[in-house]
């Protein structure tokens, strides 16, 4: 009886065979009907999340691990407290010079450092070391080389020199540089950043000495992300410097500073595994919308699951042992969505900081069976991840952002807060192109992130007294908070502030700092913060200029000065906006005052290579008009592979998973149907089923035939015109084969359905 088919009622509805039924079970009604699928993988995923315990082996939880912050921070990081600790006195004033006074460095330094570091890192257990740099990619890229030479008897040293601590030479031919190198021009450097602590990377199988460089290639050019980041410190210290002394201060070095907030999923590894589209794109490319979703508001500032704040105090413990002051842990908002964030550091430090929170961040995560996505958008129809950043400048003593209780008072503060809006005002281009890229792409404008139109939020105290000075010439008076009763005694009168939050706003100004929301959460904050302090470095400069040609002419300095914020405030108003940034009449309205609307990352690109751009960052040293073209030229080839990936693995899925687990169901419900005409039923609701079915197998097969033969055009031979392409046709053409596949996810039985979904994805922790 071959062919022939008994169903089991066991708890897998698994078919046997004439022979296991006879023996197993016992006699059945016979039925011809071809086999069901197996339960897909999907369910071992949910097995493995279930089994989850904190000590990962199924026993009770261990022991809870304590922690002593000040004893461990820092302890793997090659800090002022060890080199002051290692170095001879001498060695270490010059040293200290160099990070503070940005004295130039010299090689018996550099030959004493590299000795104690050494010493230091063997002490740790580390065999290697490398030159820590970040090139172009967004990430960040090491060589390893060892500690051990072989001496003249045989056998082994270990050594490290001065000229090995300041100077590599990595191949620089196979990272992106955007026109500056050939394929045939290798040569490569990596330069010593004193200003960034080394520090130790531990692993399961042994440790190694990160030192954190710079990358540039032979003929000099910046090829990472450090060099003008560190240019543009300069820059606006040299050009704030100058302003404070004409108000009399002299309070040292100004710095940029920066806190930079991560958004970020965590899914279950089983999950991740079973998602080609995650593991390739680190994207959803397939997903119906769940039946919960975030809409009942419950996850963000939520209880944090157990797996998750273990996986997160294992972040902090390593974080803190690299030195990263990480503040902040909290659920986001959609499910499956959370944010870490550290406080305030100089701004090269927070950048190399950041860097390291994100491999942190998905190194822990693997030890705790789950994937960290720091995808923009890895989810379709939930909020997606941003990186805030939190900026302002200082010295040692004061914030030059710092209102103060009376800012229309602080005639410093209105200064500087003038030429930051006068900055975002003129270049609201760059600071658009600062963070366009296909992931950003999915979330400006959506309902968690800003849009893609550059304004600045003041709140109600700043925009009254900058109101009162554009009227006016001077301001009299600040709003006040005061305190706020909650109705009850028992509760105490809490400070309220004098002005609300806006977080529509790209770009708000948040009590003593500026927040730049709109950058992602993949990227990293060097080119953003490099902007901002470019453009900031300009404003102050030529706002300088302004009041010493009046000083000059025998005006008072704070007569010259309230005529100049006066005349700016007014001149640059048009960017300030509280309203709701996502609203239609906001669109409008900014398309009235004249501000740029770039929504998408090819129309907001063009602007880095701009002659108004190239000259701007020419004229301050921070890149040149060829290393500003170099950085076009990656952004449109970056963007090109990202989709041309995408649009291929959209083409894989859907032919190689989706459509024949729909096919699959098609034949299984025309067998179904067959068999209740032959015993004379009308099967009208399976047949209703196969039309629905039949009809969108066939618009998912038409929407393939077309994304193949868009994948294969390619879009011509410049980066340029392929990644026109990419956005012109193959976002199109995955969008109608997406459309088709998550509407068969609805129908399709869970049997027959061969990803994870989002409803797993999001809620099984």
């Amino acid at each position: 009886m071959e062919g022939w088919k008994v169903q089991d009622g066991g708890q897998n509805g698994r078919l046997m065979d004439d022979g296991e039924s006879r023996t197993k079970r016992g006699p059945k009604p016979w039925t011809r009907y071809p086999e069901m699928p197996k339960l897909t993988p999907r369910f071992d995923a949910l097995a493995a999340a279930k089994g989850w315990t904190p000590d990962g082996r199924g026993d009770a939880a261990p022991a809870m691990r304590t922690m002593d912050i000040e004893a461990i921070f820092g302890e793997n990081t090659f800090g002022i407290a060890e080199m002051r600790a290692r170095l001879p006195k001498p060695i270490y004033k010059a040293l200290l010079s160099t990070l503070r006074q940005s004295t130039p460095l010299d090689a018996t330094v550099a030959d004493a450092v590299a000795m104690a570091m050494k010493e230091w890192a063997l002490e740790k257990g580390a065999t290697h070391f490398t030159h820590w740099f970040q090139p172009l990619t967004g990430s960040t890229a090491e060589k390893h080389d060892s500690f051990i030479t072989p001496n003249v008897g045989g056998g082994a040293v270990a050594e490290f020199s001065g000229k090995e601590l300041i100077q590599g030479e990595p191949d620089a031919s196979s990272f992106p540089s955007g026109g500056l190198r050939a394929t045939f021009e290798a040569r490569g450097y990596t330069a010593w950043d004193p200003t960034s602590p080394a520090f130790i990377v531990e692993t399961p199988a042994g440790c190694y000495l990160s030192i954190p460089t710079a990358f540039a290639s032979w003929t000099g050019d910046a090829l990472d992300q450090k060099i003008p980041l560190l240019r543009s410190v300069a820059a606006l210290e040299k050009q704030a410097t100058r302003a404070l002394a004409l108000f009399g201060g002299d309070d040292g070095r100004v710095m940029a500073t920066c806190g930079p907030e991560q958004e970020f999923f965590l899914i279950d590894q089983e999950f991740y595994y079973r998602r080609p589209d995650l593991m390739t794109t680190g994207r959803t490319l397939f997903g119906a919308k769940p039946p919960r979703g975030q809409e009942l508001e419950d996850h963000y500032f939520g209880s944090i699951p157990d797996r998750v704040l273990a996986f997160m105090i294992d972040v902090e413990r390593e974080l803190y042992r690299l030195g990263v002051p990480v503040k902040t842990r909290h659920n986001e908002v959609a499910p499956g969505q959370f944010e870490m964030a550290p406080i305030y550091e100089n701004a090269n430090l927070a950048a190399d900081h950041q860097q390291l929170m994100m491999i942190v961040l998905q190194k822990s995560a693997r030890k705790h069976g789950l994937v960290c996505l720091l995808h923009e958008k890895p989810f379709a129809g939930v909020n997606g991840s941003g990186k805030h950043l939190n900026w302002s400048m200082g010295t040692d003593s004061q914030n030059l952002l710092e209102p103060g209780d009376t800012p229309h008072q602080n005639m410093q503060f209105l200064f500087f807060c003038t030429a930051v809006l006068r900055a975002v005002e003129r270049h609201q281009d760059l600071i658009r192109a600062a963070v366009a890229y296909a992931g950003n792409d999915h979330r400006l404008g959506a309902n968690e992130a800003p849009p893609a139109i550059i304004s600045v939020f003041l709140g109600d105290q700043l925009t009254d007294v900058f109101e009162q000075i554009e009227k006016s010439g001077t301001a009299t008076s600040s709003k006040s908070g005061g305190l706020m009763g909650l109705g009850t005694d028992v509760l105490p009168h809490i400070p309220q502030h004098a002005g609300d939050r806006n977080r529509t706003s790209p770009f708000a100004f948040t009590g003593n700092k500026f927040e730049f929301r709109a950058l992602g959460a993949s990227q990293s904050v060097s080119f953003p913060a490099t902007v901002l302090n470019t453009i900031v470095a300009e404003s102050i400069d030529e706002l300088c200029t302004e009041l010493d040609g009046e000083l000059k002419g025998g005006a008072r300095f704070e007569d010259a000065l309230a005529a100049l914020i006066a005349r700016e405030i007014r001149r640059v108003k048009r960017i300030v906006f509280n309203g709701d940034g996502y609203s239609d009449d906001w669109h409008r309205e900014a398309e009235a005052r004249g501000l740029l609307n770039l929504p998408n990352t090819l129309e907001a690109v063009p602007a880095l290579a701009s002659d108004k751009n190239k000259a701007l960052f020419e004229r301050y040293g921070v890149l040149s008009p060829r290393e500003m073209e170099s950085r076009e030229e990656v952004v449109f080839e970056t963007y090109f592979k990202t989709v041309n990936i995408e649009g291929e693995t959209t083409a894989e899925i859907a032919s190689t998973m989706i459509l024949p687990a729909a096919v699959h169901y098609l034949n299984d419900l025309l067998a179904a149907s067959e068999r209740a005409g032959s015993i004379g039923l009308e099967a009208t609701g399976v047949k209703r089923i196969i039309e629905q079915v039949n009809g969108l197998t066939n618009e998912l097969s038409e929407g393939l035939s077309a994304l193949v033969e868009q994948n294969e055009e390619l879009g011509g031979d410049s980066v340029h015109s392929k990644a026109h392409h990419m956005r012109d046709h193959v976002i199109p053409a995955m969008t109608a084969v997406r459309a088709a596949a998550d509407k068969l996810e609805k129908i399709l039985p869970d049997t027959y359905w061969p990803l994870p979904r989002y409803r797993e994805m999001l809620f099984v922790k």
